[in-house]
């Protein structure tokens, strides 16, 4: 199980790198990177083991933020009353088509890569549509929206060398269209 000490932090090479496609079938090594990323992520949300093993909680993990260069990423969104509304890991995905509508969280973004905090609004699409491939290599399609959307779209840039921080504007980071979304 990864810990806290195995996550890459900013500053490391391989945040910035552009990762590389994963092959099928899966290899042994691969199959292991898929089960720890989506183990971190179950094991950091239940507050009793996150205490117990000192992780900070997350809704995404992709390979590059535990130093392996490759197009996979877990994803784990909660809803209301226990609920999921995403569980998945995501193998070579692509944003293949996204709404117009910008949305953020109104509380900005984190990352378990960052351990800054940087404020400002951090300004994506509201609604995409990706292409993945699943464990067994079928390709699939999700369409997504707010919340969801916005933690894939998260996991996807760390898969193209790209951190949050990357998208708040520099000089009015509160700023945003008018006609976006701020997602509580």
């Amino acid at each position: 199980m990864y810990l806290m000490k195995d996550i890459t932090r900013d500053g490391d090479p391989v945040l910035r790198a552009r990762a590389k496609k994963v092959q099928f079938p899966l290899s042994e090594a691969d199959k292991q990177l898929a089960h720890d990323l989506m183990e971190y992520l179950v094991v950091s949300q239940d507050e009793e083991e996150n205490k117990k093993y000192h992780l900070r909680p997350g809704v995404g993990l992709a390979a590059p933020q535990v130093g392996v260069s490759e197009c996979m990423a877990a994803v784990l969104v909660p809803g209301p009353d226990d609920s999921i509304l995403l569980k998945e890991v995501l193998i070579n995905p692509v944003v293949i088509s996204n709404s117009v509508q910008d949305a953020a969280l109104s509380e900005g973004e984190g990352c378990l890569s960052v351990d800054q905090d940087v404020e400002g609004y951090v300004v994506r699409h509201d609604r995409i549509t990706v292409r993945y491939q699943n464990l067994a290599g079928e390709t699939k399609k999700i369409r997504l929206k707010n919340y969801p959307a916005i933690v894939c779209q998260h996991e996807i840039d760390h898969l193209n060398g790209i951190l949050f921080y990357d998208h708040i504007n520099k000089k009015t980071p509160f700023k945003m269209d008018p006609e976006g979304i701020l997602i509580d």
